[in-house]
């Protein structure tokens, strides 16, 4: 049997499952001081981040496959609104936005799915994730206690946590997903906002909780998370975290394997040893689930790079290259 057909085939073995809905019995996710619990049991999971339109739908079958045999739990993404909403009201959820698509092959796979709505993302990706359209609503001012951004952000939002919930994709329906976050890293910032910012960042959770989507919500590098927030780390070390509560598990969102590449500047690297004493040690101090960013981090396609002077490249040189490759030993 050719390597050729046995990719087909298994494309294919995963192209029905995905039409055949429940991927999961329905199970409940919560968490406690020491661990997320999943189904009634704590666990230490390890997560995979794969950016799905950093690749193309051809790619996802064999990027998820080969993320399980590296040993992760979950896989992890970003939510690219200026991808999904490139016009105000048109959607777009199609070719590498076809975000149902990529989260039910996942699941197909066995693993479980961590969304990070944001809907802010990052820097390296174009304007931070945001339709270019927004910033032309009278009055509007990004990530503070503005009533036009907050109107734009809620029904986003919203739009993604009610399509996820049509398509049963939460854990209590049978689907993956059982973790979901709000916002992005916003408490490097929020004290620029002054009081408004912290009132947005009370907002921002209030509102996502509000939504019942059944499962945990995070706030990355937020300390001052509410409670029912649960506050996360991220950077190349995390194993002296700790939440801003003892009710709140240890969660490592992002565990940076790389970084990204910019014009003139030499290719980061991170070796695969500090990695993993680095890994080992979070969990030996109390850590519940740690994100590889990135498993793979893959492409940015056309014009969707941010800057100033970041490449298209996004290879973060993560455990699978921008191609797909594995990168031993990592």
């Amino acid at each position: 049997m050719g390597l050729n057909f046995q990719r087909l085939l298994f494309v294919f073995i995963v192209q029905l499952l995905v039409v055949a809905g429940e991927f999961f019995k329905p199970f409940n996710v919560s968490y406690d001081g020491r661990a997320m619990i999943i189904d009634g049991k704590r666990r230490m999971l390890i997560s995979g981040g794969i950016h799905y339109p950093r690749a193309t739908p051809e790619m996802w079958p064999d990027l998820i496959s080969k993320s399980k045999e590296g040993g992760v739990d979950v896989i992890e993404t970003y939510v690219f609104w200026n991808g999904h909403e490139p016009v105000r009201g048109q959607y777009v959820f199609e070719g590498r936005y076809d975000l149902v698509k990529f989260v039910k092959q996942v699941a197909a796979n066995g693993l479980y799915f961590f969304l990070r709505i944001g809907p802010y993302v990052c820097a390296e990706w174009n304007f931070g994730g945001f339709p270019v359209w927004l910033r032309d609503v009278p009055g509007i001012e990004f990530r503070t206690d503005n009533a036009p951004f907050k109107e734009e952000m809620e029904r986003f939002v919203k739009k993604i946590v009610d399509l996820m919930r049509e398509e049963s994709l939460f854990s209590w329906q049978g689907g993956p997903i059982i973790m979901l976050q709000i916002e992005n890293e916003y408490g490097n910032m929020e004290s620029s906002y002054g009081s408004k910012g912290k009132d947005y960042m009370r907002w921002a959770a209030k509102m996502a909780v509000g939504l019942d989507a059944g499962v945990p919500w995070v706030m990355c590098k937020q300390v001052d998370a509410p409670e029912n927030i649960i506050d996360t780390c991220n950077g190349y070390y995390c194993d002296g975290f700790k939440p801003n509560s003892n009710k709140k598990p240890i969660i490592w969102t992002e565990e940076w394997d790389g970084w990204y590449t910019c014009w003139g500047d030499s290719v980061p690297h991170r070796p695969a040893e500090d990695i993993a004493f680095a890994v080992a040690r979070f969990f030996q101090r109390g850590g519940s689930f740690q994100n590889y960013y990135m498993y793979f981090g893959g492409t940015n396609f056309g014009r969707s790079a941010g800057g100033p002077n970041y490449i298209t490249s996004y290879d973060y040189d993560a455990p699978l290259d921008e191609y797909g490759l594995l990168r031993q030993p990592k």
